[in-house]
Formats: structure tokens, sequence, C-alpha cells
């Protein structure tokens, strides 16, 4: 399930036939299972791992932007990626890839896409990371 929305927005939105998806954190189940910042309180791979389960979380709002039919992407065109890290730390992409490698396995070439990947002060409930994205539906 997509996990409750902690502010004034929708999980995502429809345009034509482009799905813009909220972020998502790295809650599980009412939890967030990676908190505090990469290069501080944990490491790469936890980052990894958190990135992979906000994809997850992505894939959840987007089957209700599909009304249940994920056949319907097209392809995943845009993903954008926030790391909660130390100051000085060198490598959000290698956090995001989590998420990246998650579009890829799930959606083969579909899941290509372009991606930011960025380290941030702070995320909500201390998430070590955020993402979103933007998916090309099919009608």
């Amino acid at each position: 399930d997509v996990p409750r929305p902690t502010g004034l927005f929708a999980p995502f939105m429809v345009a034509g036939d482009l799905a813009f998806l909220a972020g998502q954190t790295c809650e599980w189940n009412g939890r967030m299972l990676y908190a505090g910042k990469v290069g501080l309180d944990q490491d790469v791979e936890a980052g990894h791992a958190a990135a992979r389960i906000c994809g997850l979380n992505l894939v959840a709002a987007l089957r209700l932007a599909c009304r249940g039919d994920l056949d319907r992407v097209a392809a995943c065109v845009r993903l954008g990626g926030f790391v909660n890290c130390a100051a000085d730390f060198p490598d959000p992409p290698k956090v995001v890839n989590g998420a990246s490698e998650l579009m890829l396995e799930l959606f083969g070439d579909a899941g290509r896409h372009c991606r930011t990947a960025v380290g941030v002060a702070a995320l909500p409930g201390r998430a070590l990371v955020e993402v979103d994205a933007v998916f090309r539906l099919r009608r």
C-alpha cells in the first residue's frame, strides 16, 4: 500500500499520458525503516536498500495511477532522488541506484530513465532517502 501522505498533497497526478508521482520515502507498513544520514548514521548499502523501498512505494502509487493495471506503463521517464546525508557525502548517485535498479528489474527497457540524485540536509521523518518519479502511460 502507498504510505499515507504527511502533507496536503496527492500521491499521484495524471496529466495526459504522464503520471507524476509524489516523493516516497523508505516507510514500510507505517514504520520508517531507514532513518538518519548516509555518511554519519548509515552507510551506502543502507541508503541503497532505502532507495529500493522508496521505489516499491512509487510502484504502489503508480498502480493506483494506472487503475490497477501496471501493463499500462510505457516508460519510466524520470526519477528524482534525495539523500539525507552528511554535508561532505560524495555518493548520492550510488544510493539512488537502489530505486533505478528496481525500475529496470520491473519494467525492463521501459524502466530506463533520466535522473537527479542530490544530497539534502533533512527529509520528512528523518528518512534516509526520498524518490519521486514521472511515468508515461498507455491509454
